[in-house]
This record gives structure tokens, sequence and C-alpha cells, in this order.
């Protein structure tokens, strides 16, 4: 199959019930089932299974296959088809703008300059300015997409995810420093720390006395 194109995938989008589908697959944490997305939208199951399968193959959504009763063996039933966010990034401006490759080639400079201590007090300083408009608002306009887990705010997405393969240490540098600045300006009891783990960005924001009670090595 042909893979589609970045202006042929957002148009996708277009569709209403389909850009609601699309939202609740991206919320959810675990993979969403036809009949979960059918249920949640008071839909048949076909009508949610088309879209799926659309957003699917315009590369929005991956697919895996998996039994929910967890039975194997003869008798447990056929792998349903389960649907989550893909990773692939959609980036649509008309007319075409390269806001990417300028970001990248900013990126290589620093790193050949040795100034990501410069880097960092910029992006600390944009944090602020985007912080004072209160931090959850930042977080979610900024599309970190927060998410609270125990005491800890996690973010199940990066901004700045196509520049970790460029250079990780000093794209995670610039995401811990614009999150301390936007916690900054918010005043909020928390502090941002470097806790990469597969599925969420590098960042994440615990409680101030959990992260001072830490032992430190």
């Amino acid at each position: 199959m042909t893979p589609v194109g970045d202006l042929d995938a957002a148009a996708s989008l277009a569709d209403p019930l389909r850009r609601d589908l699309y939202e609740y697959v991206a919320s959810s944490r675990q993979a969403v089932s036809r009949d979960q997305a059918a249920s949640a939208f008071g839909i048949s199951r076909q009508v949610a299974a088309y879209h799926l399968d659309r957003l699917a193959d315009d590369g929005l959504l991956d697919v895996e296959f998996r039994r929910l009763s967890g039975r194997r063996g003869p008798g447990a039933g056929r792998p349903s088809k389960l649907y989550r966010r893909s990773s692939r990034v959609v980036d649509v401006t008309i007319p075409p703008r390269r806001y990417e490759l300028a970001a990248r080639i900013l990126l290589d400079a620093v790193r050949r300059e040795g100034s990501a201590s410069a880097l960092a007090e910029v992006a600390r300083e944009a944090g602020r300015e985007i912080g004072r408009r209160g931090l959850d608002q930042a977080l979610a306009d900024s599309g970190y997409e927060p998410i609270r887990e125990g005491e800890e705010i996690r973010f199940r997405n990066c901004p700045f995810h196509t520049l970790v393969t460029q250079d990780r240490r000093v794209t995670c540098a610039m995401n811990l420093a614009l999150v301390e600045g936007m916690v900054d300006a918010s005043g909020a009891d928390l502090v941002p720390v470097l806790a990469p783990e597969d599925g969420y960005c590098c960042v994440r924001l615990r409680p101030r006395d959990q992260e001072a009670s830490r032992p430190r090595i």
C-alpha cells in the first residue's frame, strides 16, 4: 500500500465522528477495541470499525491483535483487533513551511558550538512566558498531554519527538528547561525531573516534598 501523505492523513480527520474516534483512542492509555469505541459513542460496531480502519490505513492509528479474555488454546476465541495512536507525526502547513528542518539545523548548531546551556536558559525563559497562563493550560497548549499517575504528572507526548533521534541529550535538556520555566511561572509546588520511559516524554513532574526526600547519590 502506498503511504498516505500528511495532507491526506490530516484530511481524514475532517469527518467529525472520525476525529472524535481518533481523539478517544489517542487519549486512552490502553489499546481500544471496536466494541469499546462503538459503546463510547453510541454507534454500531460496523461504523466504528469502518472509521477506525480508515484511520489505521491513513497511518494515524496502529493496529494489534490480542485476546482480551487472556485465554489461550482451543475455545479461546479469535483475537480482537485493537487500535492505539500511531507514533507518526503529521505536519501540514499551506503554503509548505519547513519548521522541523529549521529546528534540526538549529539543534545541530547548538551541539557543534557547545552552547547547550544557552539553549536551556532560552527554553526556560520561554517556559516562564507560557506558564503565566497556568500550568495545566501551558502543558496542554504545548502538546505534552499531561496525565496524573499517583502523585506524579507524566506526559504522554513529547512535542519535540522528531528531534530526539538527532540528539536525545540536548533535546531532553531543552524539554526539562522549558517545563521548569512553566512550573516557575505558575508557582506550582512541583519539581520537573528527567525520567525517560518508553511511551512517555522524558520529563515528569513530582511533588516537591517527595523529590526532596529522595536519597542523593
